[in-house]
């Protein structure tokens, strides 16, 4: 047996089907062996490896016990002249295994190797080379010296930025993403520490290969796609620590005490440092925008209460009570900025309709409060209105100058449908069409793109793939979906590389999937908890449902005069208010059968009403309603909601 290829996975299934129908063209001719170690995923990745990938030795843990020793237990296992450590968010080239094998096998000396690894944007990833982490190089690294100057010799060594990323180098450490381990050396070092539980164990690893006399090597000429932590959140402060203690416990095993205990202050520095500069960027995330339109309204609507006051309504001279500036603007503030909030309008990217509408439902609540205040604090509707005008204006203002910044989390969201290519032969390209038209709302542009150097028009292709660079140009084109099945991984990383300067995004498409797979994106047909649409479940639009149903309660219950005369059962719907008004229930909600619901949807509170209500006499099998229910959970809205309350209004009565 030449290579035992062994994959850790961890909730992270769609990556891992793409992962493996790589590794299996790329051992095409080989001796080789898969391990998949499943560390207790609950996305269904054992079942999806056992149906698609029969020749994989499947071996499942009852518990996430971690990356080292989940690899330990299937390189026990393994018979390999050599052991490949492979992340599951990796797609290697068709070659690549035989390139490495065939440079090992020529160099008894090197112990283990890396190859060259490109983003999911096709950009160079510098952890494909890296120098030990001594207190030194970690200290230039924790406070961004090597981030400033990636090319010096002193400050550069965590990436070896120096070296050329082209050119065959020894190097101290390799990444775990894609480590070719001899097994001569292994054997001769000893398995993955277990003491780290994640990150750190290559590292360890590699440092002691090197003490054992053999080398490793950086070897760029075969490359690999990693999707880099696609189930880690590496900006998160939880990232920060974790990575970081496993420094420490690498520091005191290798290094004297100390510099060991030098290591685990600047270590520990750095935890602090970057958990503070997350909190505080997190929190000015989160405030400023509120703050921004909480000021702004204010001054607008005490400058047109004092234009108001002079020249509508104390012509004689007076003022308006002092309650008013003091108590009551500041009130109408914090409703509008609530609604806003609960709209979705403060949600990234920002969406100007949300704004639009928070405003427009806290007016219509701050009304209502109003007018059932005692006259003596019913100081002016028109204020109230004005106030209402000017809060759009300036939120408009606002966002539009944030989103000149091109500070990212303040960039407005562009309403005009997304434009794709797809790259690949006829049938599959229209296959991955239609899946990306079931999974996607709205797709401003569809266009099929030939891998084949000729192509005809007739069959419905704008282009081939020699024409792409002119085809994202002319037309416009946001991001290249690959179809793996008729295009070769080497094929794809060039096609990423040269266009990584176009600012697009880019996508694979694995054969017989219904995923599209991409960084930091899945979309998937049938499924919608990772469907990327308008989903109930997102929280957004939870908080703008539940801002609808607690606004439909207080409109409902003041139009109780009025709508017990038309509503069905009228003592069940006053009951009902005051059921949504406490979260008990949602004015709309699923359509129940006796049958189980072929789909998994998301959860959300019992409806008085349900997408069936739209139509008049319905009578539909429970296909019909799962599919509704489905259109309903996938594309939420506020027209909806509202479309549906009016059309069912009768029925508000409803147990």
């Amino acid at each position: 047996m030449k290579l035992s290829v062994i994959i850790v996975n961890y909730n992270v299934k769609y990556f891992l089907e793409q992962c493996l129908l790589s590794v299996r063209k790329a051992l095409a001719g080989l001796q080789g062996e898969v391990f998949v170690v499943d560390n207790n995923s609950v996305d269904s990745s054992a079942e999806m490896v056992r149906e698609k990938f029969p020749e994989v030795v499947l071996l499942e843990n009852s518990e996430n016990v971690g990356f080292a020793r989940a690899n330990n237990m299937a390189i026990r296992r393994s018979k390999g002249e050599y052991v490949l450590l492979l992340n599951p968010d990796t797609v290697v080239e068709d070659d690549t295994f035989g390139k490495i094998i065939g440079f090992m096998d020529s160099q008894p000396q090197a112990g283990a190797l890396g190859v060259k690894m490109v983003d999911g944007k096709g950009r160079f990833l510098p952890e494909s080379k890296r120098g030990l982490p001594t207190p030194s190089v970690a200290f230039y690294k924790i406070f961004g010296l090597s981030r400033l100057f990636p090319g010096s010799r002193r400050f550069g060594r965590y990436h070896l930025g120096y070296l050329d990323r082209d050119q065959i180098h020894e190097v101290e450490i390799l990444s775990g993403a894609f480590m070719l381990i001899r097994r001569e050396a292994l054997d001769k070092v000893g398995l993955l520490d277990e003491a780290f539980f994640m990150y750190g164990e290559d590292i360890d690893l590699s440092y002691r290969i090197i003490k054992a006399g053999y080398k490793n090597v950086y070897f760029p000429h075969t490359r690999i796609i990693h999707y880099k932590g696609e189930s880690t959140k590496k900006s998160s402060v939880n990232y920060v620590r974790v990575f970081y203690h496993a420094m420490v416990i690498f520091a005191r095993k290798h290094f004297s005490s100390r510099k060991a205990g030098m290591f685990s202050f600047l270590i520990n520095l750095a935890v602090y440092f970057r958990a503070f500069l997350a909190i505080l960027n997190r929190f000015l995330s989160a405030v400023l925008l509120p703050v921004m339109d909480a000021l702004m309204i204010f001054l607008g609507i005490f400058l047109i209460k004092n234009y108001w006051e002079e020249n509508m309504v104390y012509l004689d001279g007076g003022h308006y009570p002092i309650e008013l500036v003091a108590v009551a603007i500041p009130a109408y503030i914090l409703i509008w900025i609530l609604s806003v909030f609960l709209s979705g309008g403060y949600d990234r990217p920002l969406r100007m309709n949300r704004v639009y509408l928070g405003i427009f439902l806290g007016t219509i609540t701050i009304l209502v409060i109003y007018s059932l205040l005692p006259e003596t604090y019913r100081y002016s509707r028109a204020l109230i209105l004005l106030g209402a005008l000017w809060a759009m204006i300036i939120g408009t203002i606002l966002r539009y100058a944030l989103h000149l910044t091109g500070i990212k989390s303040f960039q407005i969201k562009r309403y005009t449908g997304r434009r794709y290519v797809i790259i690949g032969e006829k049938e599959e390209a229209e296959r991955v069409a239609d899946l990306l038209r079931r999974s996607t709302p709205d797709p401003g542009f569809i266009g099929l793109v030939n891998v084949k150097k000729e192509v005809s028009s007739v069959h419905g292709f704008i282009g081939n793939i020699r024409q792409i660079k002119d085809i994202i140009a002319i037309y416009k084109i946001e991001e290249v979906i690959f179809c793996a099945k008729d295009i070769s991984a080497q094929e794809i990383i060039d096609n990423m590389t040269g266009l990584h300067n176009a600012q697009v995004e880019y996508k694979i498409a694995p054969p017989e999937s219904l995923a599209i797979i991409g960084s930091h994106s899945i979309n998937t047909s049938g499924d919608p908890y990772i469907i990327d649409i308008n989903s109930v479940d997102k929280p957004g639009n939870r908080r703008s449902k539940r801002a609808f149903d607690l606004l439909g309660s207080f409109l409902l219950l003041a139009s109780l005069p009025v709508t017990v005369f038309i509503v069905r059962k009228p003592l069940n719907f006053i009951t009902n208010c005051f059921m949504v008004l406490f979260g008990k229930r949602s004015w709309i909600g699923y359509t129940a059968h006796h049958q189980q619901s072929a789909f998994h949807l998301p959860v959300i509170r019992r409806g008085i009403l349900n997408p069936t209500d739209i139509f008049k006499n319905p009578s539909f099998d429970s296909q019909t309603i799962d599919r509704l229910n489905l259109l309903y959970a996938r594309n939420f809205s506020l027209v909806n909601e509202f479309t549906i309350l009016y059309r069912g209004f009768r029925y508000l009565g409803r147990k």
